[in-house]
C-alpha cells in the first residue's frame, strides 16, 4: 500500500533551520505532484508548498515564500522541505501529501491530494 513517511521535525530556535523529508513507497513517485501542509493547534490545516511531478514547477504559500524551499529526488522517492528563518508561528504538525497528476501542476488545494503522511512536529521557540 501507499506510504508517506515524514521525518526531520523537531525543536529549533527562532531564526533557525530544519529540513523535512518525506519518503514515499507503494506508488510510482514520478507520477505524483507532492505537497507540504501544516496544522497548528486550534487551526485548520493549511497549504505550505507543492512541487510538480518532475520538479519543474513549484508553488508556495505567501507566508513561507522566500524562507521555505520544496524539492524532490525522484530517484530516491523523496520530497524535501528546507525551512529557513523559522518563526514561532511556523510551529505545527507538518504533513506531506501526494497527488496523481498527468500534467506538471503543483496544486495548493488539499482536496486534490490522494495520499497523506502521518505528520512530523515542528516547534519553533522564541
Amino acid at each position: 500500500q501507499v506510504q508517506l513517511v515524514e521525518s526531520g521535525g523537531g525543536l529549533v530556535q527562532a531564526g533557525g533551520s530544519l529540513r523535512l523529508s518525506c519518503a514515499a513507497s507503494g506508488l510510482t513517485f514520478g507520477y505524483y505532484a507532492m505537497g507540504w501542509f501544516r496544522q497548528a493547534p486550534g487551526k485548520e490545516r493549511e497549504f505550505i508548498a507543492a512541487i510538480s511531478r518532475s520538479g519543474i514547477r513549484t508553488n508556495y504559500a505567501d507566508s513561507v515564500k522566500g524562507r521555505f524551499t520544496i524539492s524532490r529526488d525522484n530517484a530516491k522517492n523523496t520530497v524535501y522541505l528546507q525551512m529557513n528563518s523559522l518563526k514561532p508561528e511556523d510551529t505545527a504538525v507538518y504533513y506531506c501529501a501526494a497527488d496523481a497528476l498527468l500534467l506538471e501542476y503543483a496544486p495548493s488545494d488539499q482536496a486534490a491530494y490522494d495520499y497523506w503522511g502521518q505528520g512530523t512536529q515542528v516547534t519553533v521557540s522564541s
